[in-house]
């Protein structure tokens, strides 16, 4: 992660949980406001005053009158802002304008080659995205920041992609300062399966603080949202699931290479050898789904088999981490029940019975636009409530701003 140099303090600390407060939507008086914070009214008032002077909240009519002038309420106002959203996959990308609340406005999509390096992809995100943002019609002084995913290991605290195995040209590259080129707002990036569990919670599940996202697609990833917050670790590693060995177990003998990883078993590629070896020609995530589809009991074999691997490793997470759900989501997430059929055996098989009594593994709900959500609550989370951005993040370095 990095900041623009210029970047403003949108919310001021002492009102920033007013703010949250307002942010669930539901419009309150000065009075409610108080009874909530056990503030004193005349300070309700002076930081309502410092929102309203942001355009963050505005006012939302009168409350019913107990007697006397009815009181007048105050809600959040989404629309006072806007930012820029980015999902980057091996073979995809989405580019998006959202507003405060998360809801998107404006988007393109388009196949796009992470293999391609960054300066290739970046030039047509940058393209995109201001041609995006002037569609929005909006003044510059409304965008406040930008977030991206990309396919592989980020340190948050630079947005620098750190060896990451599927993005060729992208170890190291500064991402942020190649976007400040065209825009100086703050830039945040962060691993793509991050932000699809921060929009998979958002959309599904926010009323749970416990979800463990797993992507299978190219790669095998996990998001972690551990008491409703984003958990990245000590160097933004958190999650990396596609190099664990499997621990093959009496149920799942040990099949494949000797030093396979999870990642060489249950990927969409991996498959697509397993298929490719039995006859059954496949390349990518893609053609697996396709096959899937046709019912080939073969396919639906091998699927089955790489759900269980996938289970064997996800099951030591539900042991470690205790999540109430469990998402599988990426592209292979799309060959229908076989993969969540072979997680489900496993994980209820080796898991503790307290850690899966109410545990519920389910596939994504959040679809495609579950990425560029994700990328635009990590910038809204940042602008909007510090805290929340500080408590889940790695500690980061002096950027020299």
């Amino acid at each position: 992660m990095t900041e623009s140099a210029h970047e403003p303090t949108l919310v001021a600390p002492e009102a920033a949980p007013l703010l949250t407060i307002l942010r669930d939507g539901i419009p309150r008086t000065r009075s409610q406001l108080a009874e909530l914070t056990g503030l004193a009214r005349s300070t309700i008032a002076v930081r309502i005053d410092s929102l309203t002077a942001t355009g963050l909240v505005a006012p939302a009519g009168d409350d019913v009158s107990s007697g006397g002038r009815p009181p007048a309420r105050i809600a959040f106002n989404p629309s006072s802002r806007v930012v820029i959203a980015v999902d980057l996959g091996a073979t995809h990308g989405v580019v998006a304008v959202a507003d405060l609340a998360g809801n998107i406005l404006h988007s393109e999509s388009r196949r796009v080659l992470i293999s391609d390096g960054p300066e290739a992809v970046l030039d047509w995100v940058l393209t995109t995205a201001a041609a995006l943002f002037a569609e929005s019609g909006r003044p510059d002084a409304d965008l406040i920041g930008i977030g991206i995913g990309v396919p592989g290991p980020v340190e948050h605290s630079t947005g620098t992609p750190v060896n990451p195995p599927i993005m060729p040209g992208w170890d190291r590259f500064d991402i942020p300062a190649y976007v400040h080129r065209t825009f100086d707002v703050p830039v945040l990036v962060d691993n793509d399966v991050n932000l699809l569990a921060l929009g998979e919670h958002a959309t599904s599940w926010p009323d749970q603080s416990d979800l463990l996202f797993v992507k299978v697609a190219t790669g095998i990833g996990a998001g972690i949202i551990n008491g409703g917050r984003l958990q990245r670790g000590a160097q933004g590693s958190a999650g990396d699931l596609g190099h664990v060995r499997v621990p093959f177990g009496a149920e799942t003998p040990s099949h494949g290479a000797q030093d396979a990883d999870l990642e060489a078993l249950a990927s969409g590629p991996a498959i697509a050898r397993a298929l490719t070896a039995e006859g059954i020609p496949a390349a990518t995530s893609d053609d697996v789904v396709a096959l899937a589809r046709t019912g080939n009991p073969v396919v639906l074999r091998a699927i089955r088999q790489a759900g269980r691997d996938l289970g064997e490793v996800v099951a030591t997470c539900v042991n470690l981490l205790n999540p109430s759900v469990v998402v599988v989501g990426g592209s292979l997430s799309r060959v229908g029940e076989q993969l969540l059929a072979g997680v489900r055996e496993v994980v209820y098989q080796r898991s503790t019975p307290l850690a899966t009594q109410y545990l519920t593994i389910t596939h994504s709900r959040a679809g495609e636009t579950g990425g560029v959500l994700g990328a635009a609550i990590m910038v809204i989370q940042h602008a909007l409530d510090p805290d929340a951005d500080r408590h889940s993040r790695a500690p980061s370095r002096s950027l020299g701003r």
